[in-house]
């Protein structure tokens, strides 16, 4: 009999695998590769289709990590910004798959605790389609639910301005990140920033807003899109761990391509291994 990691385990595979089954044609060319213990498997998934299935692809990592699992997998690698241009316009990625710290019934998401945010956004909305994949664990109502902070890159510089910003707007006790056990001092992204994690109470949706409760941050009470937009605007903040607003089917009908920042699906490996998929 299984123990529950091992299903748990399994279940994530199977996740990666029909998540690769349903959104990767053999006829797309350009593939965004995320990070976190899922995506290992989204590669193995795409290696098990076969040369003649992935020989015509290309992959763009999010960072260390999936630069790493391609080029062990012996896929063809692109960086992001070497993308060739179609018409003087870098071409869109077909469809990326990445994991997610935590999702919410609206599918947004909070990415960033590999630290590896601003790429992973960055591929994400480079797509024409995004997929996340992830265990049951992620899954909540609502976001700061389970992953209880939102992990916020910054310019080192500003970090001392934008902790104190962040406590006006009711995040108790935001943090720099630190690089241990592995490294000393702050923890670094692959950008040279560092990480903040500003913890909030659990974030509304829209359909959560009342005549009383506006979602604009009174006694700390956000709405997810209230407060994304909030913190971009502050000096020193270079991306944020929220990916949300609308999906690559809304863009075109909205007229945001390449702007899309939530998943069209997310996979789930559920505790009892099977897979549970939220669509939009």
């Amino acid at each position: 009999m299984s123990s529950a990691p091992d299903l748990v385990e399994s279940s994530k595979k199977l996740a990666a695998y029909r998540a690769v089954e349903d959104h990767l044609l053999p006829t797309y060319k350009f593939v965004g590769i995320g990070s976190g213990s899922t995506v290992v498997y989204v590669v193995d998934a795409i290696v098990s289709k076969g040369p003649e299935f992935y020989s015509g692809m290309t992959f763009v990592p999010t960072g260390s990590q999936s630069k790493g699992l391609i080029r062990k997998a012996g896929l063809n690698l692109c960086y992001v910004d070497e993308r060739p241009l179609v018409n003087g316009t870098p071409v869109a990625l077909d469809v990326a798959f990445d994991g997610a710290d935590e999702v919410d019934q609206d599918l947004n998401l909070i990415k960033g605790g590999g630290a590896c945010l601003f790429q992973e956004k960055l591929v994400a909305i480079a797509a024409k389609k995004f997929v996340a994949v992830a265990d049951s664990r992620k899954q909540s109502p609502r976001l700061c639910t389970k992953w209880k902070t939102i992990p916020i890159e910054v310019l080192p510089l500003a970090a001392p301005d934008v902790l104190t910003r962040l406590r006006a707007m009711g995040s108790p006790n935001p943090a720099v990140r630190s690089g241990l056990p592995s490294k000393a001092g702050e923890c670094v992204t692959d950008n040279g920033m560092w990480i903040i994690d500003a913890p909030f109470s659990p974030l509304l949706l829209p359909k959560d807003l009342t005549s009383t409760e506006n979602g604009k941050g009174k006694n700390g009470s956000w709405e997810v899109q209230t407060l994304a937009d909030e913190l971009l605007k502050i000096p020193g903040i270079v991306e944020i761990g929220l990916f949300h607003g609308f999906n690559g089917n809304q863009a075109a009908g909205l007229g945001k391509e390449l702007q899309a920042q939530k998943p069209v699906a997310a996979y789930f490996g559920m505790p009892d291994g099977q897979v549970q998929v939220q669509n939009a």
